[in-house]
């Protein structure tokens, strides 16, 4: 019998997104900083020693250091990012809210300017020569070489600077000073993009959230006209450079799915529950990979050990297959109990090697 050679993470993953028969299902699980000040840290640090799937280069040590949170994730202390919004929290480790908008009246405009994408991402400074010496270790490491525009690039950042109901009343006002605010923005964010394409990233991921509970935080038309545009610009330098484009929105998206994912995106991050896991198989399954993001409204806070074990499994049954267009990923807050942060470990060991058991 012939030796098989276990894939790689990177090949894991691209052989994930690429339908190509992977060893496992992807799984990531991020435990927000916020939790350190929540949570015992013992029983966390004991939980990822637990779990090496889940965390394979963790090293148990004696106890967690005090982390060095940023300045805008810290309560009582206001951050103003390079773009002039005031970012408050209500807790640490939580990114918090806008509470200043520097373009709040457009008669500011005029002499408004976007910060320097060489030394701003757009939340706080960067320093290309630090991202560039960790892409250079990554790809030595056999590693995918990742990059992206911050969390919130577009669409979030007019609202952030405009303020939301102010945005909104523009898109109706078709206001001229919005076109001129999406192109600033626009070539902000293309600057970045460009530099990451420089630095030979594989991966660009364009991250930001459209969606509510119960449908989009725009109308269709308006997405399709201010903001569709822009993101496809965005994406068509990486995808030529022959990047896997990767799109994140949080919310209910039915009604801007096809949108999202048109122009060639690879694979798409949206939430289980609010869309819904048999829609998410009818619109999505096995046409554009699936980086699902797992409950953290209902069933991992409320529910049992048992309904999480069922929740996991339901997932992978129904939108994963041998060939692979499925990754999962779990973002634990504040609130869920240790007991059903362990199922879901489990869980997500257990059930990410589904397919390779048949």
């Amino acid at each position: 019998m012939p030796t098989i050679t276990p894939l790689t993470h990177r090949q894991n993953i691209l052989k994930t997104v690429f339908f190509d028969k992977p060893d496992y299902i992807p799984m990531v699980f991020h435990i927000n900083e916020s939790c350190w000040d929540h949570y015992p840290n013992n029983a966390l640090n004991d939980l990822m020693a637990e779990h090496k799937f889940l965390f394979p280069d963790y090293q148990k040590g004696p106890g967690r250091a005090e982390l060095d949170y940023q300045i805008i994730e810290r309560i009582g202390k206001p951050f103003i990012d390079g773009w002039g919004c005031t970012w408050e929290t209500a807790m640490n480790g939580i990114v918090g809210t806008v509470t200043k908008h520097p373009l709040a009246n457009w008669d500011n405009f005029g002499s408004y300017i976007a910060p320097n994408p060489e030394t701003d991402s757009g939340k706080g400074p960067h320093d290309w020569n630090e991202i560039s010496k960790n892409l250079a270790s990554a790809k030595a490491n056999g590693q995918l070489t990742m990059g992206g525009l911050r969390h919130g690039h577009t669409f979030m950042q007019l609202a952030d600077i405009r303020g939301y109901e102010a945005l909104m009343f523009d898109m109706f006002d078709d206001k001229p000073e919005l076109a001129k605010l999406i192109k600033m923005v626009e070539e902000f964010n293309m600057a970045i993009v460009k530099k990451y394409i420089e630095l030979g990233v594989e991966w660009i991921s364009y991250a930001e959230d459209l969606g509510m509970q119960n449908g989009p935080m725009l109308q269709p038309k308006h997405f399709r006209k201010y903001i569709k545009p822009s993101y496809e610009r965005l994406i068509a330098p990486a995808k030529k450079a022959g990047c896997i484009i990767h799109m994140h929105s949080d919310g209910h998206l039915h009604a801007l799915i096809d949108d999202i994912i048109d122009g060639g995106v690879n694979a798409v991050n949206l939430q289980d529950l609010v869309n819904g896991i048999d829609w998410i198989k009818n619109k999505l399954a096995g046409k554009i990979c699936i980086d699902l993001d797992i409950d953290r409204q209902s069933i991992t806070p409320y529910g049992t050990p048992e309904q999480i074990d069922a929740l996991i499994k339901e997932e992978v049954k129904k939108l994963g297959s041998k060939e692979g267009g499925l990754m999962m990923i779990y973002g634990l807050y504040p609130g869920v109990p240790l007991d059903n942060v362990k199922a879901l470990m489990d869980a997500m060991e257990k059930y990410a090697f589904y397919y390779s058991s048949l």
